[in-house]
């Protein structure tokens, strides 16, 4: 079928529409075949489920729909919202009316370089006999057109993850854009491009949407003209709210909770490690299993379906029950001989450090220095998820243990402290603590909070602890550049009476060293 729509078929469309004061509806494949038949209202048609011509990375969907309008109306808004978020190669109205003398008919289609409103192109309506679009050609160029509009340097492997970051906030504006920046390095930990993001203030969340339905809609056609194959919200969704937004799009849908479970299951590498987060992840998902197959698919598959992965969130509660008392068995033999080897290390009367601090502080990286080994290091946010125990010698044979643990970050959902719970044994049984704080982030004292809060929320408020700020060599080199922040930071300094290193540089570690030892053992001084 190379015209949209034949004379003989738009006369018999029309005939019957207007007989049964319904609108009648065609969706039509590329090859010209007509897959669906629709009966609607007087008002409008209601387009099925498309599972069978699912879009995933295309551009457009392959289907476009013809269908009547019986008050001699144009194209609605709700003809254009369906073609924007369905992907349709193209709407067609037949616009009928007993006043008028024949038919006419109007094209809609996506507009290449449109944003928002613009997002489409609408045709002014012509006699049927008028109408020269070569509907196989067109599509074909249209296709092209939108495959050229994504900006350049988006071009990505097929396998990573494009997502469109949301968030949807009451609170200030300066602190929402801190937040949607650490969003935005939890994506990047998780190997997600991101295209887009929008904000939303709200003076009370959607319970629906978590933001307006308008603004819901803007979100997803954006994420569809940018290529988005994932929305990641900076708030947790309530199980309703994802299944709400599932509704509106086949994007992947998740929420901050989900992403850093996702990043803990990519850096877990000890059977400790394991366990805990897949016992987390399970959790997290039990409640929201409310679906099958595409749609559970596709809204909790997280990051590239890690961690327990698709088989395991499409089986039923029962089932994750019984796996989520297994693992909690697991566990609980796993803590056990965790708890055999700290107890081993009490009765040797070796003082324990743990060094606490804000996620991509740097607390491997002291840890290597410290004692000269080799933890994986790297630029990540939760780059170490497994606890790492070393001994640390000071002069006269004696020596410590330190261990490094897991970062915190702001807003960890209680539903995630789970994943924590090594590190909490962990810092339990510390002589010592070092909070470790990147001076060079901006965000330094927003920082220092967040981590003092969370140790008074795990009972650790008593325990002795030093203060350490990391990565002074990143701040010496902007003194010039941003003095406001230089200066910031030294009031800081002088306020809490800290301790200034640079991790990677050992000549830098000998005062905090000294602090240790005198912590320790006060009689003696360092090298003495």
């Amino acid at each position: 079928m190379g015209e949209l729509i034949t004379a003989e078929l738009a006369g018999r469309m029309a005939a019957l529409s207007l007989e049964i004061g319904r609108q009648i509806g065609l969706l039509v494949n590329r090859l010209g075949a007509v897959e669906y038949v629709i009966v609607g209202s007087e008002r409008g048609v209601f387009i099925p489920d498309l599972a069978a011509y699912p879009l995933g990375r295309k551009r457009l969907r392959g289907l476009r729909l013809c269908h009547t309008h019986l008050r001699g109306e144009p194209l609605s808004d709700e003809d254009l919202t369906d073609l924007a978020l369905l992907r349709l190669d193209m709407v067609s109205a037949l616009i009928l009316s007993r006043d008028l003398p024949g038919i006419l008919l109007q094209v809609a289609y996506l507009n290449p370089a449109g944003q928002g409103t613009a997002s489409c192109t609408v045709e002014e309506p012509l006699p049927l006999d008028r109408m020269e679009i070569e509907a196989a050609s067109f599509i074909e160029s249209l296709e092209t057109l939108l495959e050229k509009s994504v900006p350049a340097g988006r071009e990505v492997s097929s396998a990573k993850e494009l997502g469109i970051l949301v968030s949807v906030v009451g609170m200030q504006h300066a602190e929402a854009e801190d937040s949607l920046d650490e969003l935005k390095e939890l994506a990047r930990t998780a190997g997600i491009e991101v295209l887009d993001t929008f904000v939303q203030h709200r003076r009370e969340f959607n319970p629906r949407y978590l933001m307006g339905e308008g603004k819901m809609r803007e979100v997803v056609i954006r994420a569809l003209q940018l290529g988005a194959t994932l929305l990641v919200f900076d708030q947790e969704l309530t199980p309703a709210q994802v299944r709400s937004i599932s509704e509106l799009t086949e994007l992947k849908v998740i929420d901050r909770s989900q992403l850093i479970l996702d990043i803990f299951a990519s850096r877990a590498k000890s059977q400790d490690g394991k366990v805990q987060v897949e016992l987390a992840q399970l959790k997290y998902i039990l409640p929201r299993l409310a679906g099958r197959g595409v749609q559970m698919s596709r809204l909790m598959g997280g990051i590239g379906g890690r961690g327990p992965g698709e088989t395991k969130l499409e089986t039923d509660r029962r089932r994750i029950r019984d796996r989520i008392a297994s693992l909690e068995r697991d566990l609980k033999e796993l803590s056990r001989g965790r708890y055999q080897r700290r107890q081993k290390r009490i009765k040797a009367g070796i003082p324990i450090v743990s060094i606490v601090g804000y996620t991509n502080a740097g607390k491997s990286t002291l840890l290597n220095t410290l004692t000269r080994s080799s933890v994986f290091t790297e630029d990540l946010l939760f780059a170490t998820l497994d606890t790492s125990t070393r001994r640390l010698r000071f002069p006269r044979e004696r020596e410590v243990i330190i261990t490094d643990t897991v970062g915190f970050i702001r807003s960890l959902p209680k539903s995630l402290m789970g994943a924590f719970s090594a590190t909490l044994e962990e810092l339990q049984d510390a002589d010592l603590l070092l909070h470790l704080v990147d001076c060079s982030n901006p965000r330094i004292e927003e920082q220092i909070v967040q981590v003092e809060e969370i140790l008074s929320e795990l009972n650790l408020s008593d325990k002795p602890r030093i203060l350490v700020f990391n990565k002074s060599d990143l701040l010496s080199s902007s003194r010039k550049s941003d003095p406001l922040a230089y200066m910031k930071v030294r009031q800081l300094s002088r306020r809490y009476g800290v301790i200034s290193i640079s991790a990677r540089d050992a000549d830098t570690l000998l005062p905090l060293l000294a602090e240790m030892e005198k912590r320790f053992w006060p009689d003696n001084k360092l090298g003495a």
